[in-house]
């Protein structure tokens, strides 16, 4: 059958169009619609609506509102004659508002949900037909949606839907009260009519019915105002697109327990900036609904719902309970927090991961991909307190930090053989200026060596998390070199990362030494050591990104290939694990200063090449303490006795007059000589 739509035609009013520009997808989301909205029902809807008990429906008041409500029979009781047609075999409760709109040419937004599917189709529709016990529906739009955000339950008839409709309560209002309140802050799902007034040839315009689904305390009740967060879906923006014209709404809340519906009628304030969602994990965008009048019918519906599964997609989102934790724990990121180790996983020969969650009642900061976590252990001599930064391997979506560590040194060696699960240790708030560009339309490539994996691992999960929950996947290829498989992490990590995206996430294994038992191509993709040859391989068409992160000296000579290949020094990006960070080829040759280290009474004539002033002292033999050596934690301040220093990049630790991050500064050349209280 014909789709119905040209090309020089839309299935979207200007409402709609305006929201899809405002996020960026109107070209690619209209040239879809052509296609996925049909003017008339395929078999496979037409089928899915005969089995369904239940049949949300929006319609529009005489004073514009939309109105939101449910109807409820024996599946059957929803037929479809012919792909234009769907006769709905039910009515609704004398009370409720719908039993007076019920004539001919009325036009309804409907939607069909299967929770236990998890599958849903909408139906935009005129009533064509009254009928004894129903009505007859002559078909607008018919759609697919996706089975984003819906928890899994099965349902169960109570009575005869008939019998029912006798032992309905009714109850209406101007204010919330606190069953309403507790009902919504408890929901997982809810239902929003939305509409826009137009001309009955006119078949983008009518009321409309959409689905919202979340955590259980994804809205925000705050008097008569409910906060909603607005999370990536099938960019039709029929809801927002109808706010835009008629910013008013209708909402539908189901006591899935007992049956109770509460239908609520309102205003809407469009909310398109972020800010009021910052906490808020997933949120994109959001709106205000504002009361005007709700209506609760007891017992409406003869179903009850036992829940099932969240979907992934809700798992990745937050509540408004989590969001205010995140809000007062943003107040103590520079202080140090106790955190229980919640687990303890063996990732390879030389490579611990350790899972933490916040000690006391709080939560844990929200961070990039790529940042590391600064913690102090009671690892030194004599009880003394040691502090190391370590790599957040995590994901930003996930609930508890996860650092993964090898072990080589004093701290590391305390962390493997002396924490165990139950233990505490003290975290200052996520920092760093390494992460990866979130942007879709820009690859990447990483590049590691040996655990210089852990922020990469995070960055594929970030990606791979965002592309499923933002519908547009980045193409990303990580290339992991380690010395042999039993110290190579996180490749079965990998390797699952990769399923299912079509090739845009990619993952290459290089052992400089593999065993004789094991096999190019199934054990690991390559032999040997970084060259230039292979990074060649892997680079990305276009402009893209390259993060390197790995022993100095791995990552000089992977950053002096990548420049070979003519890749620009400001696509990059390098985290550097030892004593010397990376060498740069935009760096000055010329330039000198004499460094004093009044604690050790020594003088030393830097150069440029000499780098930043830690790389500078540990080459001299002293050993400052220090944390991140990029710039963040401000672990390695000291004072400056007299001379200037300066610092190439920006920092981004707190630093008190008269201090230097010697991680990151140098002397100021050509003038007078610096002295360090180091």
């Amino acid at each position: 059958m014909d789709q119905g739509w040209t090309e020089s035609d839309t299935p979207f009013h200007a409402g709609e169009i305006a929201a899809q520009e405002k996020v960026g997808v109107s070209k690619e989301i209209r040239t879809f619609a052509r296609r996925a909205i049909r003017p008339f029902m395929p078999d496979q809807h037409r089928q899915f609506f005969r089995q369904l008990p239940i049949l949300y429906v929006a319609y529009m008041d005489e004073e514009g509102y939309p109105r939101a409500t449910a109807l409820a029979g024996k599946p059957g009781f929803l037929n479809s004659p012919d792909p234009k047609s769907l006769d709905v075999a039910a009515l609704p409760h004398p009370s409720d508002p719908l039993s007076g709109k019920l004539r001919e040419g009325v036009r309804l937004g409907l939607l069909g949900l299967e929770m236990h599917t998890r599958r849903r189709n909408r139906l935009n529709a005129t009533i064509s037909l009254l009928t004894k016990g129903g009505f007859r529906l002559a078909v607008d739009q018919s759609f697919g949606n996706c089975p984003q955000y819906i928890l899994t339950r099965q349902f169960a008839f109570t009575e005869d839907p008939e019998a029912h409709r006798e032992t309905v309560g009714v109850r209406s209002f101007a204010a919330l009260d606190k069953g309403a309140r507790s009902l919504i802050e408890a929901a997982d799902t809810f239902f929003v009519a939305s509409g826009i007034e137009a001309d009955p040839e006119d078949k983008t315009g009518g009321a409309d019915m959409s689905h919202r689904g979340g955590k259980p305390g994804f809205v925000k009740v705050d008097g008569n105002v409910l906060t909603i967060p607005d999370y990536a879906g099938n960019f039709h923006f029929n809801t927002f697109g109808n706010f835009l014209k008629n910013p008013k709404a209708g909402l539908l809340f189901i006591d899935f327990e007992t049956g109770d519906v509460l239908q609520l009628t309102g205003d809407v304030e469009m909310i398109w900036d972020k800010e009021p969602f910052r906490h808020l994990k997933g949120a994109e965008r959001g709106w205000r609904f504002t009361l005007k009048e709700g209506l609760l019918l007891e017992k409406a519906l003869p179903l009850k719902w036992e829940g099932g599964e969240p979907s992934l997609n809700s798992q990745l989102t937050g509540t408004w309970q989590e969001a205010a934790r995140i809000e007062t724990a943003e107040a103590t990121r520079n202080e140090w927090r106790s955190f229980e180790v919640v687990d303890i996983v063996q990732e390879s020969s030389v490579i611990k991961s350790f899972y933490l969650s916040p000690k006391q009642e709080g939560t844990t900061l929200p961070f990039r991909a790529g940042q590391f976590l600064p913690i102090r252990v009671p690892a030194g001599e004599e009880g003394n307190v040691l502090t190391r930064t370590y790599t957040i391997s995590s994901a930003p979506l996930d609930q508890s930090y996860r650092i993964s560590v090898k072990k080589d040194g004093l701290v590391s060696g305390y962390l493997h053989d002396r924490l165990q699960v139950g233990d505490v240790i003290e975290a200052r708030g996520p920092r760093g200026r390494f992460h990866i560009d979130p942007n879709p339309e820009r690859p990447a490539l990483l590049v590691a060596g040996g655990v210089g994996i852990t922020p990469m691992i995070s960055m594929m999960r970030q990606v791979v998390q965002d592309g499923f929950r933002l519908r547009k996947l980045k193409s990303v290829t990580l290339l992991h070199v380690a010395r042999t498989s039993l110290e190579r992490a996180f490749y079965d990590d990998a390797l699952e990362l990769t399923k299912g995206t079509q090739g845009l996430v990619r993952y290459a294994s290089l052992l400089s030494r593999p065993a004789e038992s094991e096999r190019q191509g199934v054990d690991f993709q390559g032999a040997g050591h970084l060259n230039a040859d292979t990074l060649e391989q892997f680079l990305p068409d276009g402009d893209f990104d390259v993060y390197l992160c790995g022993p100095a000296g791995f990552m000089q000579s992977a950053y002096n290939h990548l420049r070979a290949l003519n890749v620009p020094d400001a696509d990059i990006h390098a985290e550097a694990f030892g004593p010397s960070s990376l060498i740069r080829e935009k760096e000055e040759k010329v330039g000198e200063a004499m460094v004093t280290f009044a604690s050790s009474g020594s003088s030393h004539l830097w150069t440029v090449k000499d780098g930043s002033l830690l790389d500078f002292a540990e080459r001299h033999g002293l050993s400052p303490a220090f944390g991140c050596r990029g710039g963040s934690c401000g672990s390695c301040a000291v004072t400056v006795k007299a001379g200037g220093i300066t610092y190439p990049e920006a920092i981004t630790a707190d630093v008190e007059a008269g201090q230097a991050l010697i991680c990151c500064a140098r002397p100021v050349a050509g003038t007078e000589d610096l002295e360090l209280d180091i």
